[in-house]
């Protein structure tokens, strides 16, 4: 082994741990999240970089929005991996309010192509049968990724909680 070949070897296992150092940061922290509110609606905004459809898996828990994100590196031919430093698994939820009453079954998700991830939890009708405990858990699946536009309109595919039940 030449001292060309020793320090590039050196330098490439520096390299790996921090970018693994890193991917382990990011894998810790939440994901960024807004909460909004509307008389209809609780809106949580994610971001969700770099996410497909596939990656994504979204519940509503306890009273929370909960989000977690298993991406998958796409390799490219010709290059070799220095700096593993995107983390690959992505938690985050933002609990709604206390006294929040909601219908978790009719709640939808859209995952826009900027990497935002909107899920929109309607609030329930205090009267009768139904008004949804805070504590149900609901699965809610993502569609498609939308087709490029950012603007919010209507024309964006949503795609309704499933009759999952208790996950």
């Amino acid at each position: 082994m030449t001292i060309r070949e020793f320090g590039r070897s050196v330098s490439n296992s520096v390299l790996r741990q921090i970018g693994r150092a890193a991917s382990q940061v990011q894998e810790n922290r939440p994901l960024p999240t807004d909460l909004l509110e509307s008389d209809d609606a609780y809106l949580a905004v994610f971001d969700a970089p770099g996410a497909t459809h596939a990656d994504v898996q979204v519940r509503y828990d306890d009273g929370a929005v909960k989000v977690r994100l298993d991406r998958f590196r796409e390799f490219h031919e010709g290059f070799d991996m220095r700096i593993p430093g995107r983390g690959m698994a992505l938690d985050g939820q933002v609990k709604l309010p206390a006294d929040a009453l909601v219908d978790a079954e009719s709640a939808t998700a859209t995952l826009r192509k900027n990497g935002t991830l909107e899920v929109e939890v309607p609030k329930a009708v205090p009267d009768g049968d139904e008004a949804s405990d805070a504590g149900d858990t609901d699965t809610v699946t993502i569609a498609e990724p939308d087709d490029g536009t950012d603007d919010g309109s209507d024309d964006d595919p949503e795609t309704s909680a499933d009759d999952a039940g208790e996950t």
